[in-house]
């Protein structure tokens, strides 16, 4: 495609370690082409086909809300609605304009996880979803898994029990929604999301 010719992934334009200029002995090859950036945004699902080198395709996403995330400690996979881009380590502009990018830490809807976690842990009526069980009285309390030998309970991280509680919580985007046109991650929790809930509170307080 002509109007992509311009973005180049050759190294003619760059210097040389030594700072010198390096002499142009031939055109650019269309092998060579770049294309712009995504730029993917938060917003409800658009996502395009791009045809590549051998008839391939990347799919490039241009507004995507909804992911597919993971819950580490749990083994717990979940589709959950992608609420705010919180925090990007490379560039905070990517955060003000909510762009969702590999790596960057989003704030998702943890009623999915909650309601697993319920019935996975919950007793009688709260494992059928009738009640709503607490996750503070969840952990506290001593039940048998579903299908398991009398293990217990697993303990949750504080912090991400707190956000829980409120509905939310912190996820990493894992995928690249610019080749791939999904916006999927983890959940952080632990060392991780005490290290990103620390990025985020002396961001409030600038």
């Amino acid at each position: 495609n002509a109007e992509y010719m311009g973005i180049s992934q050759a190294s003619f334009h760059k210097r040389r370690k030594t700072g010198g200029r390096v002499n142009k002995w031939r055109k650019k090859r269309k092998y060579e082409l770049g294309r712009p950036a995504a730029m993917t945004k938060l917003g409800a699902h658009r996502v395009r086909r791009v045809r590549t080198m051998g008839g391939n395709s990347k799919w490039r996403a241009l507004r995507l809300d909804i992911g597919n995330f993971s819950w580490p400690s749990e083994r717990c996979t979940r589709k959950a609605k992608i609420l705010d881009v919180v925090y990007n380590a490379s560039n905070n502009e990517l955060v003000r304009t909510k762009t969702i990018v590999k790596n960057c830490i989003v704030k998702i809807d943890a009623s999915a996880f909650k309601s697993w976690f319920q019935d996975k842990y919950g007793k009688g009526e709260a494992a059928a979803g009738k009640e709503f069980v607490d996750l503070a009285e969840m952990t506290e309390n001593v039940t048998p898994k579903k299908g398991g030998a009398g293990s217990l309970i697993p303990k949750i991280d504080p912090i991400l029990k707190d956000t829980m509680k409120q509905g939310f919580a912190y996820a990493c985007i894992s995928s690249r929604p610019g080749q791939v046109g999904r916006a999927d991650g983890y959940i952080v929790e632990g060392k991780e999301l005490d290290f990103y809930r620390k990025k985020l509170d002396k961001k409030k307080q600038k």
